[in-house]
C-alpha cells in the first residue's frame, strides 16, 4: 500500500473505514481480492512475486495492511523477508492485535523500512521500524479519529495524505449513508503536489512529482487497486475492490461482504 486513509471508532455506524490505494510495478504478479485457497478464512489480494498482501482481512474481523517507508533505498531486508508477509502472518494467525503488535516489534527491525497497521474488533495499533517524530520505533495504540498513512509515518502531513482525509472527513460529517462511491472517489485523486509541498524521501525529484498524487500513473509503475473496507457495528463487513492496469485503466471491479465469524 501507498495510501491509507482510515476513521478508527469515528462514525456512528461504522468502527473502521478505510480507503486505500496499492501502488506496484504493473509487471508485478497479482491475485485479485478473494478468499485465498491456502487460508480459506483470508480475504484480500495476494502477490505472486512473493505470497504476501498488502491488505487482507480474516472472517474473525481482524485485518492488517502495510505500507513501505520511502528512504531512497537506502536499507534493504533479506530476500526471504518479504514486507506483505507481515500481513498475511497476522491474518493466519490467531493473535489479537496487541499480541501481534507486541510481538512482531523486534523482528520488524530486519525488514526494510515499513508500517504496519493491524487491527481487531477492539483495537487498531500503528508499528514501524523507523523513528519520526511523535511516533517511535514500536508498537503504539490508535486514537479513535481520521488518519492518513502513507510512504512515512502515521499521519505525517504530506499533500495526497492531507487531502484525503479531508475528504474522509467531510463524508463522515455530512451525516448520510457512506457509499463505497465517495470513497473510492478521494482514492481517484491524480492531483499532483505543489512543487513548493512535495516530500525529499531520497529519491529523484521527478519520481516525487509522479508519487505525489493519491492515484498515481507512470508507464512501469502505478495504482494497481483501491480498496474499501466498511466494518459495521452489526459484525457485517464489506470489502470493495477495483483493479488497475498500464495508464490507469481500470480491470475489474470486486465486491465481498461477510458476517464476522462467518464465510
Amino acid at each position: 500500500m501507498c495510501l491509507i486513509v482510515f476513521a478508527w471508532q469515528a462514525h456512528s455506524s461504522y468502527p473502521l473505514v478505510l480507503a486505500a490505494n496499492r501502488d506496484e510495478f504493473l509487471d508485478r504478479p497479482t491475485l485479485q481480492l478473494d478468499y485465498w485457497k491456502d487460508l480459506p478464512e483470508v480475504l484480500g489480494g495476494r502477490d505472486m512475486e512473493k505470497g504476501g498482501s498488502w491488505l487482507a482481512t480474516h472472517v474473525d474481523g481482524r485485518w492488517a495492511a502495510v505500507t513501505n517507508y520511502r528512504d531512497g533505498g537506502t536499507a534493504s531486508s533479506p530476500p526471504n523477508l518479504s514486507r506483505g508477509h507481515l500481513v498475511m502472518n497476522y491474518v493466519a494467525s490467531g493473535d489479537q492485535a496487541k499480541d501481534y503488535a507486541r510481538d512482531i516489534t523486534q523482528p520488524l527491525a530486519e525488514y526494510a523500512g515499513c508500517n504496519l497497521l493491524v487491527g481487531d474488533s477492539d483495537s487498531l495499533f500503528f508499528i514501524s521500524n523507523r523513528l519520526q517524530g511523535e511516533h517511535r520505533a514500536g508498537a503504539e495504540s490508535v486514537t479513535a479519529g481520521v488518519h492518513g498513512l502513507s510512504n512515512h509515518s502515521l499521519d505525517t502531513p504530506w499533500p495526497k495524505v492531507q487531502r484525503a482525509k479531508r475528504k474522509l472527513q467531510q463524508l463522515i460529517d455530512d451525516g448520510r449513508e457512506l457509499r463505497e462511491d465517495d470513497l473510492f472517489g478521494l482514492l481517484a485523486d491524480q492531483t499532483p503536489a505543489q512543487e513548493d509541498e512535495l516530500p525529499s524521501t531520497g529519491v529523484p525529484v521527478e519520481w516525487e512529482r509522479v508519487l505525489s498524487p493519491p492515484f498515481i500513473v507512470s508507464e512501469s509503475y502505478g495504482t494497481r487497486a483501491s480498496t474499501v473496507v466498511l466494518m459495521s457495528k452489526d459484525g457485517t463487513v464489506n470489502v470493495y475492490e477495483r483493479s488497475f492496469g498500464a495508464g490507469g485503466v481500470e480491470l475489474d471491479r470486486r465486491a465481498i461482504s461477510f458476517k464476522r465469524g462467518y464465510i
